[in-house]
């Protein structure tokens, strides 16, 4: 196993903690617990304590002395729900001890660079939680929810721009050649290797920070979405919305009424919410689906 000192030797105190001895045992424990298919190196996460016992101390050393080469990623699709697949990359289980490692110091540093408002791939916050807020939202009288998606944003990242962005926040050469080389590392498709120089793989541990670009970018997006809705407001656009407005509150009520499950819980929610009491009942034990109970 490496030794208690640091892997990466930064000027930042915190960056410096990301590979001492408790951090890597921390790392190793939550990718076995992952799982997760092999890499192109066909190593399994059981195979991981050996492999740190034997290569740790060299693999630090090469992190060290900047010398240290991700394996390529390993390209795998996955289909989405209207036809097209999703590029994954699968890493290595060394890269993922790493990256994981990496990932844990560097995400109390990041979090304070969020926004308040964002719920995905953070700790202590899920897609629940923005449903909730997204309901107090229209009590409190807002009549909109804008749904956006960036297709294939993973794919186009510009890295330069991201490291640009990831500077601003950590300012540690040592770190960012790493996260560099975790960019850079090439994917590996159908037994040919290809470089990346564009984009990042989707699907190892430290991919969430590379949406840490998108809280300007959503900032922007949406002072242009709210004067575009105000200047077409008098045309159909307003009617669009407003059928957009009512199909997001029928999936919001439709998780409501799949969470609480029993006839009990239904009814007195209901009743919690100035149902009158029969009618508490009565939708309770309906036995049409989520979409129509209501």
């Amino acid at each position: 196993m490496p030794r208690s000192r640091s892997v990466v030797t930064t000027n930042d105190e915190k960056s410096a903690e990301a590979v001492v001895v408790e951090n890597l045992e921390e790392a190793k424990r939550k990718v076995m617990s992952n799982k997760g298919s092999a890499g192109v190196d066909k190593m399994t996460v059981f195979q991981l304590p050996k492999y740190i016992e034997e290569h740790g101390d060299d693999l630090c050393e090469a992190i060290r002395k900047r010398k240290y080469r991700p394996l390529p990623v390993r390209r795998v699709q996955i289909p989405k729900d209207e036809g097209s697949k999703r590029n994954l990359g699968v890493p290595s289980v060394r890269d993922r001890w790493i990256e994981q490692a990496t990932c844990q110091v560097l995400t109390p540093i990041f979090e304070m660079e969020f926004s308040n408002a964002s719920y995905g791939f953070r700790p202590g916050r899920k897609a629940e939680q923005a449903v909730i807020k997204a309901l107090e939202y229209m009590n409190d009288g807002y009549d909109w929810i804008v749904d956006l998606d960036l297709s294939k944003f993973f794919d186009n990242v510009n890295q330069d721009i991201l490291m640009i962005l990831v500077h601003k926040v950590i300012k540690d050469p040592d770190v960012e050649s790493l996260i560099r080389r975790f960019l850079q590392g090439g994917v590996l498709v159908e037994g040919t290797f290809e470089e990346t120089r564009i984009g990042t793989a989707q699907g190892s541990p430290i991919s969430p920070f590379w949406g840490v670009s998108m809280e300007y970018r959503m900032k922007k997006i949406n002072e242009i979405i709210r004067g575009w809705i105000n200047y077409y407001r008098i045309a159909d656009m307003k009617t669009i919305m407003y059928r957009i407005d009512r199909k997001i509150r029928l999936h919001i009520r439709m998780c409501y009424w799949k969470q609480w499950k029993t006839v009990r819980n239904r009814a007195n929610h209901l009743y919690f919410l100035g149902m009158p009491k029969y009618w508490c009942w009565l939708y309770a034990n309906t036995r049409k689906g989520y979409c129509k109970a209501e």
